[in-house]
């Protein structure tokens, strides 16, 4: 009776239900669908990992782009402080420029003040002997 049935197509399962799908088209229907199940579970889960891992590359460019205004803003300072040692160096050197010739200039004095000296000694000297 059976084989009377499966040939009109119905058929009858391990449980005796009856079905209008050979056994082994549902078995493997079955078997699709728990693999489909299973292979959507790990896109799922294939998901979550690239999810996760574009929010660690987030912050790791987050921190990258940190670290990177940082190092700029202390190359700023450094060329900043570079700056002001130069223009501090050039005033020290005018300054000792200036000072250079006041020195010269009071040397040229002392000596002038020197020979004054002489001469008023040498006038002192001449009157006294006289």
């Amino acid at each position: 009776m059976s084989e009377i049935l499966s040939t009109i197509g119905v058929y009858f399962d391990e449980v005796d239900k009856v079905r209008i799908l050979e056994p082994d088209v549902s078995n493997q229907t079955n078997v699709l669908k728990d693999e489909c199940k299973i292979y959507v579970e790990k896109i799922d889960e294939f998901q979550k990992l690239i999810d996760n891992f574009i929010n660690i590359m987030d912050k790791l460019g987050k921190e990258v782009e940190r670290q990177k205004m940082k190092a700029i803003s202390t190359r700023n300072i450094m060329q900043t402080m570079e700056k002001r040692r130069e223009v501090d160096q050039q005033q020290l050197q005018a300054l000792i420029m200036e000072k250079s010739m006041e020195v010269e200039r009071l040397k040229v004095q002392l000596n002038s003040l020197q020979k004054q000296e002489l001469e008023q000694l040498d006038i002192i000297t001449t009157l006294t002997n006289n």
